[in-house]
């Protein structure tokens, strides 16, 4: 599958209109996500200069004069801007000298104000606008317009598919990355996947912290990819890569600044001490988790299989991408309480409405899978807008007054209500 005429439609929308009236606009996000691509889309006509911190000369010629680097008349694109994050203060003294608007357009493939270097020198002046692999509704041409729908329509939502359960499997196995989407043949994406996730070891990482033993880092990434979805504590991963507690927690933050992994919080709202607050985990792109414990589309439908887990890891992704485009301003977190009551995604936008999503591998669904979601349910009241099992089913059913199964390609095939 050819992926050179796919651009990230919803971030270029999203940069087109922050340009019009902020001075600096970051995109942020994974290397090889599209950023460049999206810089290309998004500078068109405009008269645009260019840089590139990855380049040698350009580092050199930053880290040297920044002021002069950053002293443009046009637009000017900075690319991985984390490489020389002092250029910040260059930058805002210039757009205070200038404050019209599309100053400067900045790519960064670590989160910059994580990093310890990087000065907080842009507030009030800088819109950011994360950027995620491909969404499956940008590789399929389809609206991904699930969140505003449900919570606009809440249990009136329905959705037929006609995916399926390999077809999920395949899905996961791809992942969003432009360039390992673009590659058929299993083994090429595989050495793709391997020298990706390496090269970010190599190189990215060592710019947010002092690792000193590269080799378990490199195990980490594995350990995280075969516990998909779950909770996970620095502790329970000591005995099995023989490291400190501390070390442990800031590689595990490491790997969420260079945009490899995202912790989901726990999501409780005061409803009482016995809800956890422990993070789930989840890899950005479910294509890098296959790979790294090694399934391919075909293993994972077999028993016994983490069919379940990436499945999750995946659906929770394609939510947290699609936040960062819908129209509903919403939080993403998960449910558990210590009466093992758990739900995988609780969605929760402003006015504390809530719609909570389950996520199942089968291809059917029973009473029991609601459990969490008629807990939460009962605990909300009319503050629970929906409560929805995505599993690997064609139909959508009904399980209560405010409980649904549903296909999980609704994520990406539903449309935005209001929507042309």
């Amino acid at each position: 599958m050819s992926t050179q005429h796919l651009i990230p439609r919803h971030a270029a929308a999203q940069v087109n209109a922050a340009l019009a009236d902020t001075r600096v606009v970051l995109i942020s996000g994974a290397r090889q996500a599209g950023k460049s691509t999206l810089v290309r889309v998004v500078a068109g006509d405009r008269l645009v200069e260019r840089r590139d911190l990855d380049r040698a000369q350009d580092r050199a010629a930053a880290v040297a004069d920044p002021v002069g680097f950053v002293d443009s008349a046009e637009l000017l694109v900075i690319d991985e801007i984390q490489r020389v994050p002092e250029l910040l203060l260059a930058i805002k003294a210039s757009v205070d000298d200038d404050p019209r608007p599309a100053r400067y357009l900045l790519t960064g493939s670590s989160r910059l104000f994580g990093m310890v270097a990087a000065p907080d020198a842009l507030p009030g002046r800088m819109e950011t606008i994360e950027l995620w692999p491909f969404s499956q509704g940008e590789l399929d041409g389809e609206p991904d317009g699930f969140i505003d729908a449900v919570f606009t329509l809440g249990p009136e939502l329905r959705h037929e598919s006609t995916v399926t359960r390999a077809d999920y499997a395949a899905r996961i196995v791809r992942g969003g990355l432009p360039e390992a989407t673009s590659r058929d043949d299993p083994r090429r994406r595989q050495r793709f996947l391997d020298a990706y996730v390496q090269a970010l070891i190599d190189r990215d990482v060592r710019q947010l912290s002092d690792i000193q033993r590269k080799g378990q880092l490199r195990q980490l990434v594995r350990l995280l990819a075969a516990r998909s979805a779950t909770v996970i504590a620095a502790n329970s991963l000591e005995s099995a890569l023989g490291l400190s507690r501390p070390t442990i927690s800031r590689y595990l933050q490491a790997l969420e600044e260079i945009f490899l992994v995202k912790r989901i919080p726990g999501w409780s709202r005061n409803l009482g001490t016995r809800a956890t607050a422990a993070a789930k985990l989840v890899f950005v792109d479910s294509g890098i988790a296959a790979n790294e414990i090694a399934v391919d589309a075909r293993a994972l439908l077999r028993p016994g299989a983490p069919f379940g887990p990436l499945l999750e890891s995946f659906v929770l992704s394609e939510l947290a991408r699609q936040l960062t485009w819908s129209v509903q301003p919403a939080e993403l977190s998960h449910y558990r309480d210590r009466d093992q009551y758990e739900v995988d995604a609780v969605l929760e936008n402003r006015s504390g409405h809530v719609v909570g999503v389950e996520v199942k591998a089968a291809s059917t669904v029973g009473p029991d899978d609601f459990r969490g979601l008629r807990r939460l349910a009962d605990r909300l009241g009319d503050d629970f807008v929906v409560g929805v099992v995505l599993y690997t089913g064609t139909a959508t059913l009904p399980f209560g007054p405010k409980l649904r199964a549903m296909p999980v390609s609704a994520l990406w095939q539903v449309p935005r209500p209001g929507a042309d």
